[in-house]
């Protein structure tokens, strides 16, 4: 390294160890080094000079100042070996740089000179060298104690601050762990509090349901007598009836036969909140569906107001669905809008959607239309759009709800948009089936809820049961059960992942030959051709169905249970 030279000393005996040692210290501190850095480089020196001394032969140290360092050289005999030396190692800890040149025979330190110190010129620094008095080792010794006795102050004072900081963590520890303390007995008095809350509202909900079911069980009879008389009365077999009594015993009629819907409604939401509705799903003619509502929901005083339109697309044909359940969602529907239409179409539109395989039926009109902030609150239990045709027109806010219950219930999904003064569009989407489910029973593997439920709307029509189990060991305790004919697998998944649960399946006589899906965030290749394999991300009911039918064909059909 280059620069401009400071002062030369040589090593030759134990005495010239000191002497380099309180040279290296006075160079350090008249170029500006700290006191601790002074102290740093002359151990440093003195370490280095002692091993080239321990070589058996003399040395040569040098100290230049170039580029905001002070570099020291020790030059000793060629074929030395310093490599293993204890000197060394502690020199490089003292120092911010030791270049080791064992075939030159050199040992180069070089300690950097902060850049806020005052530097004083190399001319001054040599006046400085050149006017030091000569010292003798005894004195060097003595100026070592006093930098041992120095530095040991300086660790007490370090020790009593370490101390005292430890005090204060210490507090502050036991503070926080008498706080975190306090927090966790909050917390868990909260969780039962909590727990006693959920275990309160279960029973409330449980006992609502109940409510329902026997409220709904005991209107029924009542009801159902009512419109059975009323029907009696206004019959070939009965007495005359004035135009006044028959007008009002057919009000009687129609009154009681609303109130026997709304009894109904009421009792499948409660099945619906207790999961308990149960479709039976049959061919249904949607053409011939949509139809009969339109015939059933003209009316004759409003047909020049509004216009009930029907538009049903030549694709849709027959439908595998509850017709019951369809019936009573588009019956909602529909009635919602031409409730709220005073003049204008209502229009109900029918038809495949090819890219997700679904049936869509879309029911728009040209009515008051929904304010934004009432939209997603429209599908709450008992809640009606504030508003002045809101108020002419009779409801109990069960109609969207109702609707979306029994969408879900056939797997399929709701949609509104609304717009005030322009209408309204409410949209379902229903799986597209035209026939009998193709396979039994299709087991979902996977510890997401969601996605489970996804893949059970998607095989609705399908499959013919659908069942699910949350980690690969339930699922496998399901299949020993009960063998399904396919089952959808999830690589990633708790206790017993997808690559075991394929391998014990493998390893089983009766599960061996059941067709797999894999349906992961992360495809993999299978390396059973029988397995197939699937991407959730952007996952579509025509992809899935297409893949199950391969996976089938592949695998020669599972053992159905």
């Amino acid at each position: 390294m280059t620069g401009d030279p400071l002062a030369r000393a040589d090593l030759r005996r134990d005495q010239d160890v000191f002497a380099v040692r309180r040279l290296g210290r006075q160079i350090a501190e008249l170029v500006g080094l700290e006191a601790q850095d002074q102290v740093r480089v002359a151990t440093a020196l003195s370490e280095i000079g002692r091993e080239v001394l321990a070589l058996g032969a003399e040395g040569r140290v040098s100290f230049t100042l170039g580029n905001d360092r002070l570099i020291v050289t020790v030059d000793y005999p060629d074929g030395g070996d310093l490599r293993p030396s204890e000197g060394l190692m502690l020199a490089g800890r003292l120092v911010d740089e030791v270049a080791l040149a064992e075939g030159e025979g050199r040992v180069t330190l070089v300690k950097r000179i902060p850049g806020h110190r005052y530097h004083r010129s190399p001319e001054t620094v040599r006046d400085g060298v050149a006017r030091l008095a000569p010292s003798t080792a005894m004195e060097e010794l003595r100026e070592q104690n006093q930098e041992l006795a120095t530095t040991l102050e300086e660790v007490l004072r370090l020790n009593a601050e370490l101390a005292e900081t430890n005090q204060g963590v210490m507090a502050l520890y036991n503070q926080l762990s008498a706080e975190l303390e306090e927090t966790n007995r909050g917390v868990v008095a909260l969780y039962a509090e909590l727990d006693e809350k959920s275990s309160q509202l279960r029973q409330a909900a449980e006992a609502r349901q109940r409510f329902w079911a026997s409220v709904s069980h005991e209107l029924r009879l009542p009801l159902t007598s009512i419109i059975g008389l009323v029907r009696l009365l206004l019959g070939p077999g009965g007495e005359p009836l004035t135009g006044e009594q028959k007008h009002q015993v057919e009000l009687i009629g129609g009154s009681a036969e609303t109130l026997l819907a709304l009894v109904g409604e009421l009792l499948d939401l409660a099945k619906a909140e207790s999961g308990r509705l149960d479709p039976q799903p049959s061919l249904v003619d949607v053409a011939d569906l949509a139809e009969r509502l339109r015939l059933m929901l003209a009316s004759a005083d409003r047909a020049d107001e509004v216009a009930l339109v029907v538009e049903v697309a030549d694709d849709v044909g027959e439908v595998f669905v509850d017709e019951i359940m369809l019936t009573r969602i588009l019956r909602n529907l529909l009635s919602n809008a031409l409730k709220f239409t005073e003049r204008g179409e209502v229009r109900l539109t029918v038809a495949v959607e090819p890219a997700t395989a679904e049936v869509a039926f879309t029911v728009s009109d040209t009515g008051v239309g929904i304010p934004e902030e009432h939209r997603q609150r429209v599908f709450e239990e008992f809640f009606q759009v504030p508003g002045p045709l809101q108020l002419r027109s009779k409801g109990t806010g069960l109609g969207l709800p109702y609707a979306r219950r029994l969408a879900e219930a056939l797997g399929g999904t709701i949609e509104l948009a609304s717009a005030v003064g322009e209408g309204t569009t409410v949209t379902l989407r229903l799986p597209h089936r035209v026939g009998a489910p193709e396979v039994g029973r299709v087991l979902v593997a996977d510890d997401d809820a969601d996605f489970r439920t996804l893949a059970r709307q998607m095989l609705f029509g399908y499959a013919a049961e659908v069942d699910e189990a949350a980690d690969g060991a339930e699922a496998l305790d399901r299949m020993r059960e009960r063998v399904p004919d396919v089952v959808l697998v999830d690589l990633f998944m708790p206790r017993l992942d997808g690559n075991l649960l394929m391998q014990r399946m493998a390893e089983d006589e009766r599960l061996r030959r059941v067709p797999v899906v894999v349906v992961s965030v992360a495809p993999m290749q299978p390396e059973d051709h029988r397995h197939r394999v699937l991407g959730k991300q952007g996952l579509r009911r025509d992809q899935l169905v297409e893949t199950i039918r391969e996976a089938v064909v592949a695998g020669g059909g599972g053992e159905a249970g």
